[in-house]
Order: structure tokens, then C-alpha cells, then sequence
């Protein structure tokens, strides 16, 4: 896996773009600034754009390629991030450390992804916020009409309203749906495709 990111983002040119996702930037702006965690930050777009709003930012990803481009990226902006290269599995991040995850195309194997949501949700202290914005299994039809929008081939890799209801149960929903949605992002995420969006704000434990 690590390989394949690493071959896409090499290139000097931003696979995704330099700006960040706009979904992500719409909600990210409603919240005072804390602790953010971003998986699969890729490039860091996102994360950069996070710590230029004034979030501590903790990126991660597999890609040893994506974390250059990511620092060289904040440099530019003049902003500094943490960003770790490795597996969700072996970091050691302390439970509920976060006050916020921003989880954009972070597309997991089927087997893994309950797990993994499982664990970021451990992560988040309550009260705190998921932003989520990923492919739906909808998008099989979209990438079949026009491969240039991107997003995994594999149905198990895409999303649905009802696995993000059970896999974040715990959480007052602030947005959850299916849109059909067109992207400009960068070379690898144009033209018409469908998503999965989700906004949610952890509960408190007295009210679970």
C-alpha cells in the first residue's frame, strides 16, 4: 500500500491539489481550535490547511513521499505540523487525546475499517468532532462513466450511511448523508461522483 502512495505522490505536482477538501474546510471552520488527528493526510492539504486556522495538527500516513511533500507544503504557508509515517495500528497516541478527526478519502480494507474506526473513535475525547468525507458505494457507478474521478474499485473499500451509524454509534449526528458531488481536486479526484458525509460530535459519557 505504502508503495503505490509513495509512486503517486513523488511527483512534484500535488495528486490532490494544495487546497483543502471544501467539505472538510465548511465544517472545520464552525469549531475553535484544539487537537487534530488526520489519518491518511496524503500530502497534507488538509492538515495544512487545519494549522493555518490555528489547530495543533497530528498528520499521519504510510507514505514516506506524502510526509515531504506535506512539511514542504506547510513551509510554504508558514505553519508547522507533526506528521508521523506509519501504521494506524502501531501509533500510540494516549485515548482520548484528540479534539477533533478529520477523516477525507481515508478508504481502508473492508476487515479493517471497523477496527480502525473503532480505534480513532478511542482517540477522541468526548465532546470532540469527526469530519468525514469519502466515496460512497454508489461511486462504482460514477468511476464506470468517468474513471477521472477516482476513489478505490472495490465496493467493500467504499462507504454507506448505515456503516458509519454503526461504526461511530456513540455520536450526536450534525450531518449524515449520500450526495452526488462534483470534485476538482488536483489530478486523481475530478468530475462527478457520489459521498458519504458525516459530521459528529462525540457524547458525553453521562449522556450515552
Amino acid at each position: 500500500m505504502d508503495q503505490k502512495w509513495d509512486e503517486r505522490y513523488k511527483d512534484q505536482e500535488f495528486a490532490y491539489g494544495k487546497t483543502p477538501n471544501l467539505f472538510f474546510k465548511e465544517w472545520l471552520e464552525k469549531f475553535q481550535p484544539g487537537s487534530i488527528l488526520m489519518p491518511a493526510d496524503g500530502e497534507g492539504r488538509n492538515g495544512v490547511f487545519a494549522a493555518r486556522l490555528g489547530w495543533k495538527v497530528t498528520s499521519f500516513d504510510q507514505s514516506a513521499e506524502g510526509r515531504s511533500k506535506a512539511l514542504a507544503l506547510a513551509k510554504e504557508q508558514g505553519i508547522t505540523l507533526d506528521y508521523i509515517v506509519g501504521d494506524l495500528e502501531q501509533l500510540p497516541f494516549e485515548k482520548e487525546s484528540f479534539d477533533a478527526i478529520g477523516l477525507v478519502y481515508a478508504h481502508f480494507d473492508a476487515e479493517k475499517k471497523p477496527v480502525f474506526h473503532r480505534k480513532l473513535d478511542g482517540y477522541l475525547r468526548p465532546g470532540g468532532i469527526i469530519i468525514f468525507e469519502a466515496f460512497s458505494k454508489s461511486h462504482l457507478h460514477y468511476v464506470q462513466l468517468d474513471p477521472k474521478v477516482g476513489g478505490p474499485r472495490d465496493i467493500d473499500m467504499l462507504y454507506a450511511t448505515a456503516e458509519i451509524m454503526t461504526d461511530f454509534p456513540n455520536y450526536d449526528t450534525l450531518v449524515l448523508e449520500e450526495a452526488e458531488i462534483q470534485l476538482n481536486e488536483g489530478k486523481y479526484h475530478n468530475g462527478k461522483g457520489s459521498v458519504i458525509r458525516f459530521v459528529g460530535r462525540k457524547k458525553n459519557y453521562a449522556q450515552q
